[in-house]
């Protein structure tokens, strides 16, 4: 698997362009009549909160077919790392584009949820769904998945963007290391000053969301009406939902110190069977950057839920996670740089501090 992993700029340019190749005929084949299309009218609790949500086949069909189209050729052209001067210039921007077009303005916070409510997933797929859901087909139906076949897509292209910018650079495509000096902030030094304070944001960020939802549990309407807050206290395990998301993010928080404390580098007496031993650098860096990134979609889909100032609590604090987001992906970068290894790939050495220097 790791050996697999260590070939993803150039695999990334393969499963890209496929998927723009696939996901554009499934768009030719919506626009002729298909069934299934994913942004189609339903009803209201399955629909998203997409961008895209309810709009017509035959306007979006032929875009889907169009942009797929377009997404395959440019793939090839990454793939054979053709371009310099403005071509490349137009290719990255057309990659980078398509990157965060799919994984930040199409999805909703369906990636979100799915990620912190994953371990009831694989609970309820045994002992199915309490409440009139029933089953997990009922959480994960159709227009949802689409959002997350979507958002896989921007994270192949931002990959294989990357891989060819890198590459058409000369630097090594799997660290993004080049002959000459890196800039000053990228030090392991510099990483670790910028780093602290991209923690302390994202820890921030997230407060105004924990206390209100503790506040509705706990029957305080902070930032809504008392009608609001009796309709939620009606409906069935959403003030749970929301106390459970506000309980997942402290922890969150707790966990994201990790990245600048010595604990994120080397694993705590507590853990008695890792204790002494370093963090893999991946450990931190993966989970951490994939959920900066799907925070800024959830972000960005409150501000497309109507505002009320009497109810403000209901997506204003959600709004605050493009920050939190930002600011996490800031602090796994800066983890990143402290603690990345000798790349095989490449003769550039950039060898890590040693933890009494970084902790001094």
């Amino acid at each position: 698997m790791w050996r697999w992993w260590q070939h993803w700029p150039t695999w990334s340019g393969y499963l890209a362009t496929i998927w723009s190749f696939g996901y554009g005929a499934a768009g030719l084949y919506w626009t002729l009549g298909g069934a299934g299309f994913p942004f189609a009218p339903v009803q209201a609790n399955r629909s998203t909160l997409s961008i895209l949500e309810a709009t017509p086949v035959a306007v979006v069909g032929p875009v889907i077919t169009a942009v797929g189209l377009l997404g395959g050729i440019l793939g090839i052209v990454m793939i054979r790392r053709n371009g310099h001067g403005n071509l490349r210039r137009a290719v990255l921007a057309l990659g980078w584009l398509s990157a965060a077009v799919f994984a930040l303005a199409i999805p909703d916070y369906s990636i979100l949820a799915i990620v912190a409510l994953s371990p009831l997933l694989v609970i309820f797929a045994f002992t199915g769904v309490p409440g009139p859901q029933h089953d997990v087909a009922a959480i994960l139906y159709w227009h949802r998945l689409n959002l997350v076949i979507i958002f896989v897509g921007g994270l192949l292209w931002a990959a294989a963007t990357l891989a060819y910018q890198r590459r058409t650079r000369g630097a090594c495509p799997n660290c993004g290391r080049a002959d000459t000096p890196g800039a000053s902030w990228t030090t392991p030094e510099a990483a670790r000053r910028w780093g602290h304070w991209a923690v302390r944001v994202a820890c921030l960020a997230n407060v105004p969301y924990e206390i209100t939802r503790v506040c509705w549990y706990f029957g305080v309407p902070l930032g809504i009406t008392r009608d609001f807050l009796y309709m939620m206290q009606s409906t069935p395990n959403m003030l749970s939902v929301g106390l459970g998301l506000a309980v997942a993010g402290t922890i969150g928080s707790i966990l994201i110190h990790g990245l600048t404390a010595r604990w994120g580098e080397v694993y705590p007496r507590w853990l008695w069977f890792k204790a002494g031993k370093p963090v893999a650098p991946a450990v931190a860096v993966v989970p951490a950057a994939l959920i900066a990134i799907i925070l800024i979609p959830a972000g960005l889909m409150n501000f497309r839920i109507p505002f009320s100032p009497a109810s403000w609590a209901v997506n204003v604090p959600g709004m605050l996670w493009i920050i939190w987001g930002a600011a996490l992906g800031a602090a796994a970068y800066a983890y990143y740089l402290r603690r990345r290894p000798t790349c095989p790939h490449c003769v550039t050495i950039n060898t890590p501090q040693p933890l009494a220097v970084v902790y001094r």
